[in-house]
């Protein structure tokens, strides 16, 4: 599995509308049929703040290109930068441990 943390912080626009345009991204991942139980992506955000958290998993590299050839997935990436003022960071990250549940 391959994770991602991508974070910034909320700063030019409504954020009701960019929150509505993060429902849509997910639900564009959920319903790609090439993308169907190998890519995991959550959205949260700091509750009385205006950082965003987006947590992506792939299930491998394959997954992530698959993802990366959408036209959604590069609609949403520059929505991202727009709506972050630019201040976008992709961090790739490593499992250390974890418990058996995941939710």
């Amino acid at each position: 599995m391959k994770y991602f943390l991508i974070k910034y912080n909320f700063t030019t626009g409504s954020e009701e509308e960019w929150q509505r345009e993060i429902a849509r991204f997910v639900a564009a991942v959920d319903n790609a049929p090439a993308l169907k139980g190998k890519i995991s992506y959550r959205s949260a955000k700091h509750r009385g703040g205006n950082d965003y958290y987006h947590l992506a998993s792939a299930a491998d590299e394959q997954a992530v290109k698959a993802l990366e050839e959408r036209d959604f997935f590069s609609r949403f990436k520059e929505q991202t930068k727009v709506a972050s003022g630019g201040g976008v960071e992709v961090l790739p990250l490593e499992i250390i441990a974890e418990t058996r549940y995941r939710a």
